[in-house]
């Protein structure tokens, strides 16, 4: 099959996603900006199926695989068989494979947990639920922080696609009285309707790169590159650079609690990052600000974007370095503090439950 990279005459490009409805429609919205941009060039899609599509009876803590929902799409990515990969950036491991990187990082939808609630419940806030309801979730760093506050709450593995989950909370006589989801998700899909309450960063922070899509494409394949770079949002890019670096020094993932808050403000990069145990009881949370403009960049080194899997053109290079800087820092002052031994027993607490 010819490749985008190939020549500059190419004008079918072909677009990787997952085959779930809200995969599809954050593909759309990628492929509309590509086609106002680049309107003389067709962008075919390549639906297919991903391992985290495929197990559905495991909670996504338990399958110890850091590529469940990317692997297959990569795999198309190497092979040529697509030219680019639309993901939600929350699902995207830290680490990239050789050869592939982040070539845009688009406007990020709003980045909160969003509660949605069975309709005997209508209107009332998680505090106000009754003892022993039952909250439906995949996220262990959704549970460690809700536990916190509200012991009152069991909480329950739920997995499928959002359509597959709200048919479960609406089911009569269905366990849940509850779903906590990611609030982007809901918005893109059309149901924001649904929406009874978005938790606030004292009640719940948020995965690293939620609400964000990114596409993946090969290293070298400058027309595919080019394309991208006019879909880029310095602010999203800069916030979810950092989140990033964040996780990547701990070396975290979906089998520890780990969530963030970041926020980007008169050039004023800022960083909350906090490290649970998984029943909640022990957090470990800072903070760091960095002005993204004062170049803390002097440091950094040419290998930058291959080393954090980023081609992007703009921010440039300083910005993204300084981000990237303040998450690795923000991690390394946790550290510092003993967030290792809560990290670790948190995994060890996962794989033995």
């Amino acid at each position: 099959m010819e490749s985008a990279e190939r020549t500059e005459e190419v004008r079918v490009v072909r677009v990787g996603t997952r085959k779930s409805q809200l995969a599809r429609i954050q593909t759309d919205l990628v492929v509309e900006k590509l086609k106002a941009e680049n309107p003389d060039v067709t962008y075919e899609i390549v639906a297919m199926t991903t391992t985290g599509d495929q197990i559905l009876d495991v909670a996504l803590s338990k399958i110890g695989e850091k590529s469940l929902f990317t692997k297959e799409l990569e795999r198309a990515l190497e092979q040529k068989e697509v030219d680019l990969v639309v993901h939600s950036l929350k699902d995207l491991p830290t680490a990239l494979p050789a050869g592939f990187c982040i070539g845009t990082i688009l406007k990020r939808e709003d980045p909160r947990d969003a509660v949605v609630l069975a309709e005997q419940h209508d209107g009332k806030p998680l505090a106000m639920l009754p003892v022993g309801s039952v909250i439906g979730t995949s996220s262990l760093r959704r549970v460690a922080q809700l536990r916190r506050l509200y012991p009152h709450l069991v909480f329950k593995d739920v997995r499928g696609n959002l359509n597959t989950r709200l048919r479960k909370l609406d089911a009569e006589g269905g366990p849940y009285a509850a779903l906590v989801l990611a609030a982007a998700g809901l918005i893109r899909m059309g149901w924001a309707h649904r929406i009874s309450q978005l938790l606030s960063p004292d009640i719940c922070m948020y995965a690293v790169g939620q609400g964000a899509l990114a596409v993946e494409t090969r290293v070298g394949d400058d027309i595919i590159l080019s394309q991208l770079s006019m879909l880029t949002d310095q602010s999203t890019a800069l916030r979810c650079i950092a989140e990033r670096a964040f996780l990547r020094k701990l070396e975290g993932g979906c089998s520890v609690p780990v969530a963030v808050h970041s926020e980007l403000e008169n050039d004023q990069l800022s960083l909350m990052g906090v490290i649970l145990s998984l029943d909640g009881t022990q957090a470990m949370d800072d903070k760091m600000v960095v002005d993204v403009t004062k170049g803390i960049g002097n440091e950094v080194k040419a290998n930058f974007a291959s080393r954090v899997g980023i081609s992007l053109t703009t921010p440039s290079l300083a910005e993204l370095a300084s981000a990237d800087w303040l998450g690795t820092s923000l991690a390394q002052r946790l550290l510092g503090k003993g967030a290792a031994t809560v990290l670790e027993q948190a995994r060890i607490e996962n794989a033995s439950t």
